[in-house]
């Protein structure tokens, strides 16, 4: 009796040890898993895994790739990363470079208008716009730049030369904000071209298309008053973009919109949701894109009809207590994603388009945090 009751107790000083109390500082030891994107040849998952430090106030990155089939992961090098993935900045013909600079536009310090006083603190407003939460407008604007593909000794040129606003769009924008045109000549960027007040009460973004032959620089969406942004080309070379109608409400539908044959097509129109976010099918057949629906992020899809009369169809691909975040991209007939739940922060699944079992019971391709033994989760996969 007494041996029993001695492994009971042993048992459950085991279970409490391994337990911890749940924390911020137990939190910050799991790493952030994201999708860099699938290597160039389709075959691999290139990945980072970030992990916070309360000692350096930073957070440190290892870089992976995995193979999509599944298997042992492999750590790499940041620079081997972008050796297997497509250059976004970089023009289809390979003859051009995208990037971006801060640039001072406008007068606002004191010692911009008196050079002499370069100890001045004084900042000169005439209109809102003047700070953008904990950031202060100091007259410097995020412009595209762009040079010939030949190392650093080539010179960058500013497409929006002499512009004050903004692209990548402040605070939250990124490279998501400007594309390559199929023609290599052609860059697609998103702007709200509004100063001080207009802009502060404007949700007015466009897509702007500017020629680097010709210098010049086109509107794309001017008869659109309320936000277009994440622009992407399709397959067969059709740009499509997300796309609000009111100006001045944040929070008003997006839908997907595809310029084709001279006309604009809304794929979402007559669907009762809003989009966060899309990618084309490789076959240019469907689009498929997350939505909130019940209190969660789930994957949806919606045909392409082109020129034919076949309806348009959305149809909401997964379902259940989980968040989808991401499409990665497609490997065959499987899309990759991330997702988390509440008993498991981001990982990266497969999940194949052409089974219809449940998306509750994916294929995960990585692993992180679900190896992670900081915390005591329950795992249900």
């Amino acid at each position: 009796m007494k041996r029993i009751l001695f492994l009971i107790v042993s048992a459950m000083s085991i279970t409490a040890s391994a337990q911890e109390v749940l924390s911020p500082e137990t939190l910050w030891k799991l790493g952030r898993v994201s999708a860099l994107g699938i290597s160039k040849d389709g075959k691999t998952l290139v990945y980072k895994v970030s992990t916070p430090s309360m000692e350096e106030n930073k957070s440190n990155s290892k870089f992976y790739t995995v193979a999509l089939t599944g298997g042992t992961a492999l750590e790499v090098t940041e620079d081997q990363t972008k050796e297997l993935l497509t250059d976004k900045s970089l023009s289809p013909d390979g003859l051009y470079v995208l990037s971006t600079q801060e640039v001072k536009v406008e007068k606002v310090l004191g010692k911009d208008y008196y050079p002499e006083l370069d100890k001045s603190q004084a900042q000169i407003y005439d209109g809102l716009d003047y700070r953008h939460w904990d950031t202060w407008n100091d007259g410097t604007h995020n412009h595209v730049f762009c040079k010939l593909n030949k190392g650093d000794k080539a010179k960058a040129f500013d497409i929006m030369k002499g512009e004050p606003y903004d692209s990548p769009q402040k605070p939250f924008g990124g490279d998501e904000d400007y594309i390559w045109a199929p023609n290599s000549r052609n860059i697609i960027y998103v702007c709200k071209k509004k100063s001080g007040t207009a802009y502060a009460l404007s949700t007015n973004t466009d897509l702007y298309e500017y020629n680097i032959e010709t210098k010049t620089t086109k509107n794309l969406t001017e008869n659109n008053p309320g936000y277009d942004t994440n622009p992407a080309f399709s397959p067969n070379g059709d740009l499509t973009w997300l796309q609000m109608k009111r100006d001045g409400y944040e929070a008003d539908k997006n839908d997907i919109i595809v310029s084709f044959k001279g006309m604009t097509i809304n794929l979402t129109a007559n669907w009762d949701g809003s989009v966060e976010s899309f990618k084309w099918s490789a076959d240019n057949k469907k689009v498929y894109f997350i939505a909130a629906v019940d209190g969660t992020m789930q994957l949806f899809e919606v045909n392409f009809p082109g020129l034919t009369k076949i309806a348009v169809t959305v149809k909401q691909v997964t379902s259940g207590d989980f968040d989808v975040h991401d499409i990665v991209g497609f490997s065959g007939g499987n899309v990759i994603v991330t997702r988390t739940d509440m008993n498991h922060a981001a990982e990266i699944y497969s999940y194949n388009l052409k089974k219809k079992h449940s998306f509750s019971l994916p294929k995960p391709i990585t692993t992180h945090t679900a190896n992670c033994h900081c915390l005591n989760m329950k795992e249900d996969m």
